[in-house]
Parts: C-alpha cells; sequence; structure tokens
C-alpha cells in the first residue's frame, strides 16, 4: 500500500482526517460477514471462524521521548522467544470452502483482555447456518469463549498448553504427565495420517474443567513420539468427530499465520511510522480492506498473492495509459517528469 504524497499527508489523513471510521468498519465486517455465510449456505461447508495473534515490532523509545508511540507494550513473542515490544495485532478471519476474508484486525492495548475481545466478536457475529468450528490456539480455548460460539452455531477445535489439568480414567493430573505413561500399543491410541504427515493420538473424552463431554487429543508426530517438546494438544467440543477428522480441520488455522505473513510482508503491518493510537487503528482497517480488495478485485474470489498482483498489473496499466494520453495531447518534457515522478 503506497502513496505518491509526502508521508506527513498520509499521516494527516489517518491521525486527523474527518471520515466515518467506526461505519468503514462496519461495512468492511458486514461485506465479510455476507460473502462467507453465504458460501455455507450455498455450498454445505462449514464456516471456519479463526483467531489468532502477532506483533507489529518497534524500537523501544527513550524514556526522554516527547511522544512515544501510544499503545504499545512489552508482549510474549512466541515466535522470538522472548518479550518484544510493540502493539499486538488480534486478528479474526472467516473461511468458508476455500474462501478465508479478514474480519477484523483489533488493537490489544490491556483495556480489554483477549478472551473478552473474541467473546465480543462471538456476539456480533450471526448464527451460522450450518455446522461450522471457531479455530484457535491454547490462549483462546476458554470455557467462556466456546460457550459464546456454540450459542452461534460454531463448535470449538483449539489447541491447548501441556500443563492443562485432564481427568482421565477419573485421575485428575497434568497432561504432560499423563502423557509420559502412554505406550503405542494402548488401546486409545491411534495412528492417523493428516496431509501426508503422520501421528500418533490418544484420545481422551470427558469432562474438561467448565466444559462438558470434551473430546482432548495428546499427539505426537510419528517419528517423535514420547518426546516431551513434540507433544501437542488439542481439544474438539464436537465429539462425534473423528480423530482424523479434528485434526483435518485444525489445520484451516494455517489461513491466519499466511494473512499475518501477507500483510507484514506486502501491506506493511511491521513497517508503518504512526504515533497516535487512532491513526494506527484506522491503518490496520485500511490494510484490511485492501486484503479484502485483492482476494475479490476479479469479480470473484482468488488468493490475496493473485490478487494483488493483478491489482498492482492494474495500477501499471492505468499509470501507463495517462503518461501515454499525456504525451499525445501534447505534454512538455516537465510535465511528462512530473507524472513520471
Amino acid at each position: 500500500m503506497t502513496s505518491q504524497h509526502h508521508r506527513t499527508t498520509v499521516a494527516h489523513f489517518l491521525n486527523q482526517g474527518k471520515w466515518n471510521d467506526s461505519l468503514f468498519q462496519d461495512a468492511l465486517r458486514n461485506s465479510v460477514a455476507y460473502l462467507i455465510y453465504r458460501e455455507a449456505t450455498i455450498s454445505g461447508q462449514p464456516i471456519f471462524c479463526i483467531v489468532d495473534d502477532t506483533i507489529a515490532s518497534h524500537t523501544k523509545p527513550s524514556s526522554q521521548a516527547l511522544h512515544p508511540i501510544e499503545a504499545a507494550y512489552f508482549h510474549q513473542s512466541h515466535l522470538k522467544g522472548r518479550q518484544d515490544y510493540g502493539h499486538q495485532i488480534v486478528s479474526v478471519m472467516l473461511s468458508c470452502n476455500g474462501i478465508t476474508l479478514n474480519y477484523a484486525v483489533i488493537l490489544y492495548d490491556k483495556t480489554k483482555s483477549k478472551i473478552q475481545i473474541i467473546q465480543d466478536i462471538a456476539a456480533e457475529l450471526p448464527i451460522a447456518p450450518v455446522v461450522s468450528y471457531f479455530l484457535c490456539d491454547s490462549w483462546y480455548t476458554s470455557a467462556k469463549v466456546m460457550d459464546c460460539f456454540i450459542k452461534k452455531g460454531f463448535y470449538t477445535i483449539g489447541a491447548l498448553k501441556t500443563n492443562r489439568i485432564l481427568h482421565p480414567c477419573g485421575i485428575r493430573q497434568k497432561a504432560s504427565v499423563f502423557a509420559l505413561h502412554l505406550r503405542k500399543t494402548d488401546p486409545n491410541i491411534s495412528f492417523v495420517t493428516v496431509d501426508k504427515r503422520q501421528f500418533y493420538v490418544y484420545r481422551y473424552e470427558g469432562d474438561l474443567n467448565d466444559v462438558p463431554n470434551a473430546v482432548v487429543l495428546l499427539s505426537y508426530p510419528a517419528e517423535c513420539f514420547g518426546i516431551p517438546k513434540a507433544l501437542r494438544i488439542f481439544v474438539s467440543t464436537n465429539a462425534a468427530l473423528s480423530t482424523q477428522e479434528i485434526l483435518r480441520l485444525y489445520t484451516q488455522r494455517w489461513q491466519i499465520e499466511l494473512f499475518f505473513r501477507q500483510s507484514k510482508k506486502k501491506l506493511g503491518l511491521d513497517k508503518y511510522q504512526l504515533r497516535s493510537q487512532k491513526g494506527i487503528q484506522r491503518y490496520w482497517l485500511i490494510m484490511s480492506f485492501i486484503h479484502y480488495m485483492c482476494c475479490t478485485c476479479k469479480g470473484t474470489y482468488c488468493s490475496f498473492d493473485e490478487g494483488y498482483a493483478y491489482m498492482q498489473q492494474q495500477l501499471k496499466t492505468e499509470y501507463l495509459k495517462n503518461l501515454f494520453r499525456a504525451i499525445k495531447n501534447g505534454a512538455t518534457f516537465e510535465e511528462v517528469l512530473e507524472l513520471a515522478g
């Protein structure tokens, strides 16, 4: 996303421009929900509501800085394995039958917990027309969040931390401790293949704190069975799903990782130079709209990368047309240089 205007002009538009960003946000969310829910109604395929967060890193300002960046804090970065200074973005995506669109990008500024942010998102979503799924990592597998989503027709499939308390065989213990006693020959362990990868998976069904009749899967890659660091744990509130179906559906969560990667690489998610919270949130909103445009610009849904390349080509073509038109109409060399600049 670029501009021909000076950076201060763009910053003024984002920080102080008199435009209704709330109305813009509502229109974008309504459009995304309409397209995804319509696809679910037509195809009968489930809707996936996918949630995750990322950090837009910044350099920590000096304690003497007169105008520090608003709403920037230290956050734990799982990618870097340490505290990272910057803005934390909670993103919500909706996906159905191969169509994936960003529904919301929300600043986590510590005035509201991430759990409450996602509860609010669940509350505003329409009821799903088909059986659908909320996909998340271990941060969001809260009974409160699961309850909000089931009211809208979304079962939860999420990751759990390895120190989560389980009650297999009626015995209360940490999942990581229980996993140490597993053997490949245990009757509740199955050998499954998901996207050409193979896993040993122990399946446990029962209550999980405030979640009744949940399925918990303790999973190891086939080549790493019994290695504590390789243990991954998943939960599904739909006990009717097979072990393989739960793991297969969870792989749909990868779409949000692609969105973060695309936004940082091509849409400037970690390169903006804005200090005000209002300007930053407006920038994210426009960024989300550009992502939406790239996915829908060809009249039918296409991948972001395909749409991004198409829009770049369209802009280049329009630029050359204007330049050609100016030359044809007798523009001076200086005028052509100004257009080309």
